[in-house]
């Protein structure tokens, strides 16, 4: 096998000390039937991104954390790389033009969408009819914008085919997050619209059971906020297409931030997948690296590893440096860092050597501050199968000095 059993936390790739420590703290708080780690692990609020864990019986909102749903979406287009090369310039101009990046931002294209209709969002009526209201409109308002910190749309070149690809990143926006501090909130004692105060990165997990009236109000919230998630990656990526003029003939559409109820071992349980892509035998997932890094499509293998880590892989390459690390400390009043380890130019420079174009980002989400994909995947070779290796040509995201206290 891959992996190390770690005081009983199953651990893929290099092992992360706080990583590890919270993970451990997971498998001890609750009805827990096992804690993992992807290769891709690191430090998150309470649960590790990159981390897994399966309860009994039980859900927790800040293991799912505060972007509810965040995940990819991949499509193959009609389209070849060489079809599109001349213009590549301008049709990034476009993107960034077209779609909304950055915090609190509003799409100035009104989208309706059936899940505005779903009965689930009678959940929002026990805490008020003004708060159920309020978060209706502003998901509405957010509908098919990106945000900012790690989330994208890119362009990629399928190198062995000369194919093009789009991919996007991002959750449920202000809609989730504001759904996820409620249920924290009652799962701390709190009201639903308290203000929650200063909480530590290393506080053990808030846990529902799921047939309690509050659990199960979570999990239909989570559900909606799921389905946002969704019809927001599919906008983004219907707009892209008609940017570039393009079909899609292929696509594949995964969350990494979600609860899902399955069965294993002959027995229901709740997987927590934080930062963790699932990946059942046959199940295709989209692997996005950083910027001056290879992105993929896998399958999950029908192994006993695979078994093992509860059909479940990695997201992303895994941050190796912080984003204060990165870019420096900010100064909101003056708007200038310091203290910064990588420089604008260093990035730029590796952006252009790998041959993107780019448009928005910071050196908080440059090529040095992520592991290497292919590392990652390596440690997950037996449980997944790399079927499209993808090569991103443009990268588009919000820009450098955007204000986000919830950018991961």
């Amino acid at each position: 096998m891959a992996y190390q059993n770690i005081d009983s936390v199953r651990v893929w790739g290099k092992p992360d000390e706080g990583a590890v420590a919270q993970a451990k703290m997971c498998a001890k708080t609750g009805n827990v039937v096992q804690s993992l780690l992807m290769a891709d692990h690191h430090k998150g609020y309470s649960q590790p991104i990159g981390g897994v864990v399966v309860y009994d019986g039980q859900i927790s909102p800040s293991g799912v954390g505060y972007d509810i749903g965040c995940g990819n979406k991949a499509v193959r287009t009609n389209l070849y790389v060489r079809d599109v090369r001349q213009g590549l310039g301008k049709i990034m101009d476009e993107i960034a033009k077209k779609i909304s990046f950055g915090v609190g931002r509003i799409n100035n294209d009104r989208v309706d969408h059936e899940l505005f209709d779903d009965p689930d969002w009678d959940v929002y009526r026990a805490f008020g009819q003004q708060e159920h209201d309020k978060l209706k409109a502003l998901a509405r308002n957010q509908l098919g914008t990106v945000g900012s910190g790690n989330h994208y749309v890119d362009l990629f070149e399928e190198p062995e085919t000369g194919r093009l690809w789009i991919g996007n990143h991002f959750g449920s926006r202000g809609f989730g997050h504001k759904t996820a501090s409620g249920f924290m909130n009652l799962a701390a004692g709190r009201r639903f619209t308290d203000k929650a105060p200063g909480e530590s990165m290393d506080q053990p997990p808030l846990l529902l059971d799921l047939t309690s009236e509050v659990g199960d109000m979570y999990y239909r919230a989570m559900k909606l906020a799921g389905r946002y998630a969704y019809a927001g990656r599919d906008y983004v990526m219907r707009e892209v297409l008609s940017i570039l003029g393009a079909e899609a003939d292929f696509e594949v559409h995964n969350h990494h931030n979600y609860a899902w109820k399955e069965t294993h071992n002959g027995k229901e349980v709740v997987v927590v997948r934080k930062g963790a892509t699932p990946s059942a035998p046959g199940q295709l997932g989209f692997i996005g690296g950083s910027m001056g890094d290879i992105s993929v499509i896998v399958r999950g293998k029908d192994t006993e590893e695979n078994m093992d880590a509860y059909y479940s892989t990695v997201h992303g390459a895994g941050r190796i440096m912080s984003r204060t690390q990165a870019a420096g400390k900010m100064n909101w009043k003056t708007r200038t860092r310091s203290g910064g380890q990588i420089t604008p130019k260093q990035m730029m420079e590796a952006v252009r050597a790998f041959g993107v174009e780019l448009r928005g980002a910071g050196t908080d989400e440059s090529p040095f501050v992520y592991r290497k994909l292919q590392e990652v995947l390596d440690a997950h070779s037996d449980t997944l199968e790399v079927l499209n290796v993808l090569k991103p040509i443009g990268v588009c995201m919000a820009g450098a000095d955007e204000f986000d206290p919830y950018k991961d």
